[in-house]
């Protein structure tokens, strides 16, 4: 599913061409939370923008 999402094969390593492998998948919150702040990265989600209409047409 992820090579048809993406377009691309996301386990092929771009440096190498060998394949990667999914070593962990991380389920509760406060272990990701930990991973990400140790890492320097954002634990809080982002912002979304507000809604916005469909387009008018300047010629209706």
């Amino acid at each position: 599913m992820l090579r048809r999402s993406f377009a691309l094969d996301v386990f092929a390593c771009g440096r190498c061409g060998g394949r990667r492998r999914v070593l962990a998948y991380l389920t509760a919150p406060g272990g990701v939370r930990a991973i990400l702040k140790h890492l320097g990265l954002p634990t809080l989600p982002g912002r979304l923008a507000p809604a916005r209409g469909p387009r008018q047409n300047a010629w209706c």
